[in-house]
C-alpha cells in the first residue's frame, strides 16, 4: 500500500508540474522573460520589424513541433503508468522508470519553452524591452 501511495503522490506532483507549467499567469522569471502572445499583443506599439516578426514566428513554430514530441513520450508514460497501477502487485520498478521517462519528457518541454522565451527577448531592442516592461503588471 505504501508503494502504491508513493507512486500516485509522484504521479499527482507531475500532473501538478504540468498544470503549473500551462498556467499563463504563473511567472517564475519575474517578468524578465515575453511570452510570444505578449510580444505579438503590442505588435503595433513595438513597432515589430518584418525580420523580428517572421524570427518570432520561426522560434514559436520550432517550439511547437518539439514539444509535440515530447507530449507523445509524456502520454505514452503516463498510459503506462496507469496500467501499471491497476496491477497487483505493483512492478514499482518499472513504474518508477516511466516516471523517470516522464519527467524528463515534462523537463525537455519546459527547456524548449525557456529556450523560445530567451532568443524571443534577444529579438527584441532595448526600446521594445522597456515597453513591454512599462506594460506588465
Amino acid at each position: 500500500m505504501r508503494k502504491g501511495s508513493l507512486v500516485l503522490l509522484a504521479f499527482a506532483c507531475i500532473g501538478m508540474g504540468v498544470a503549473i507549467a500551462a498556467e499563463p499567469k504563473a511567472d517564475v522569471f519575474k517578468g524578465k522573460l515575453f511570452a510570444p502572445n505578449v510580444i505579438l499583443e503590442n505588435q503595433s506599439e513595438l513597432s515589430l520589424s518584418k525580420q523580428q516578426f517572421t524570427e518570432i514566428k520561426k522560434a514559436v513554430v520550432e517550439v511547437q513541433s518539439n514539444v509535440a514530441e515530447h507530449e507523445w513520450e509524456l502520454r505514452e508514460a503516463y498510459q503506462y503508468i496507469m496500467s501499471e497501477l491497476d496491477k497487483t502487485p505493483i512492478d514499482e520498478q518499472k513504474v518508477l522508470e516511466h516516471v523517470g521517462a516522464a519527467l524528463r519528457a515534462e523537463n525537455e518541454v519546459k527547456k524548449l519553452q525557456v529556450a523560445m522565451l530567451i532568443r524571443l527577448k534577444n529579438l527584441l531592442t532595448g526600446e521594445q524591452i522597456a515597453y513591454l516592461e512599462s506594460v506588465r503588471d
